[in-house]
Formats: C-alpha cells, sequence, structure tokens
C-alpha cells in the first residue's frame, strides 16, 4: 500500500503526464493543425477519415504518430478518433511546464463526448522528471480527472508506479547544516 503523500503524488503526476487536451498549452490550440501520412481516404458522408503510413499529427507542441489513424466526425465535430501504433506516441507541454510529457500505447483511443482517453497495450504514460505510469490499459476521464489503469489477470496486466525521490530541502543562505 502507498503511503498517502506518495499516492497524491503519483495522482498529480499522472494527472499531469495524461496530456490529450486537459493540461495542453493554452497556445497549442490557436495553432494550426498538421497532418502527414503515407495514405488519406476521406468519407464526408459517412463522417469517416483514414490516414495510413507513418502519420503525424502536429498542433503547437503536441505530436502525435502512429501508423493508422481513424477519425470519425458527426455534424463537423470530432465524435471519436483512433490511431495504432507499433506503439503510437503521444508528446506535448503541459501549461505551466519547462518539460514534455510523453505517453505511449499500442492504440490510443479518444472519445469526445465523454472525455475519455484511452491508451490501450503496453500503455505508458511519464515525464522528464522521472514519474512512470504503465499498464495494459489506463483510461483517464478528462471532465471527471479521474483514472483508471490496469488489465486482465489474464494477461497478468498490472498497474507499475515509478516515482523519484523529492529533492532535498535547500538550507536558507548562510545557514551552516548540522
Amino acid at each position: 500500500m502507498f503511503p498517502a503523500d506518495t499516492l497524491v503524488r503519483c495522482t498529480a503526476g499522472l494527472l499531469l503526464c495524461l496530456p490529450l487536451l486537459a493540461m495542453a498549452l493554452d497556445s497549442d490550440r490557436e495553432q494550426p493543425i498538421h497532418l502527414e501520412s503515407d495514405k488519406a481516404s476521406i468519407d464526408e458522408l459517412q463522417g469517416v477519415n483514414i490516414f495510413t503510413g507513418n502519420v503525424h499529427l502536429r498542433q503547437g507542441t503536441m505530436n502525435l504518430r502512429g501508423e493508422l489513424m481513424t477519425v470519425y466526425l458527426a455534424d463537423g465535430s470530432i465524435e471519436r478518433a483512433e490511431i495504432d501504433g507499433s506503439p503510437a506516441t503521444f508528446v506535448q507541454r503541459p501549461e505551466g511546464k519547462d518539460q514534455d510529457m510523453h505517453a505511449s500505447a499500442l492504440r490510443m483511443e479518444y472519445y469526445a463526448a465523454d472525455e475519455r482517453i484511452v491508451l490501450l497495450g503496453q500503455a505508458r504514460v511519464w515525464d522528464e522528471e522521472g514519474n512512470d505510469f504503465r499498464s495494459d490499459r489506463i483510461v483517464y476521464h478528462v471532465g471527471k480527472n479521474t483514472v483508471n489503469a490496469g488489465g486482465s489477470t489474464e494477461t497478468g496486466g498490472r498497474v507499475h508506479i515509478t516515482l523519484p525521490p523529492k529533492p532535498a530541502p535547500q538550507a536558507p543562505a548562510g545557514q551552516d547544516r548540522p
């Protein structure tokens, strides 16, 4: 069992690590979206856009990469987006931070209606300070600010969390240390 302060640090660290929309730089939303892929199939009638081969989506500090991205639209808005890779990767600079947050999984899914992000298969979320969260499945509800993780017992899907030690407090200038 985690001590209370470790659990709070872990939860806070994890929420900072889960980047896809909630904690991105405000200026990212104002930037143009650049999307590259080897192939694109746009079906306006069905509202399905499929991008295959070396897919790379950029918007501001956000970078999303994978092999296959499918975007489902309803009434001109994104309903759901899925990206598959080996793994699919996501990098973005959170608001108020100097370092990027990272996520990877074999499959990433975003559900707009309930602001839910699902990382599936070798899911990992980490930052450059050493916080690391791994599981077969990580589900983040942006609006509710909740995280659920873990896979089935059949696949041995345990949750693994790594937290770096807190830095030692600095003594004020002019005071000797014992």
